[in-house]
Formats: structure tokens, C-alpha cells, sequence
């Protein structure tokens, strides 16, 4: 029978960002949720690094002679949306 079992990982940090965790009631919960957050908000092209491959890149070029990244006054938010159709519903074009 196989056992699902937590792992335990842990990651050096600084000394203030140390006293805060310290500071949290439950740290694994927070930093659990922390890390869940993040990789949910991750860019699903270059998976949270900020920087795409050559052959990424390639991929994008094709992708952005139809699209464009626009930015949406009402919040402030950058968005893509296709040259061959309305804005995705966007209104703050």
C-alpha cells in the first residue's frame, strides 16, 4: 500500500524575513499557502522565471503577430487579447 507522506524541504533565508516567519502562529500553513499562491500565479509560459527560452521566444513572436498586450485603464492590469476578435470583454482598453 503507498502512503502519501509529506516532505520536508527546507530553503535559507534572510534575518528579518526569518523574525517575521517567527513571528506567524502557524509558519507551515502560512508558508504552504504562500507557495501555493505563487505557483497559481506563475506565468504558464515561462513558469515564474521572468525570462523566456530562444525557442519560447520563437513561439511568442508567432503568437504576438495576432495578439497584443494592451493595458486596462479601469485596473491598471496588462492583458492580452486577439487581433481577429473583440478584446476578451475587456472594457478598459
Amino acid at each position: 500500500m503507498l502512503r502519501n507522506k509529506d516532505e520536508v524541504i527546507t530553503f535559507k533565508v534572510g534575518q528579518a524575513l526569518a523574525r517575521a516567519i517567527r513571528r506567524l502562529p502557524n509558519r507551515s500553513e502560512f508558508i504552504r499557502a504562500a507557495i501555493l499562491s505563487a505557483l497559481d500565479h506563475a506565468c504558464p509560459l515561462c513558469q515564474g522565471t521572468g525570462i523566456m527560452t530562444p525557442e519560447q521566444k520563437k513561439h511568442w513572436d508567432g503568437f504576438a503577430r495576432d495578439h497584443a498586450v494592451k493595458h486596462c485603464r479601469e485596473c491598471d492590469a496588462l492583458y492580452l487579447t486577439c487581433g481577429s476578435g473583440p478584446a476578451g470583454g475587456r472594457t478598459g482598453a
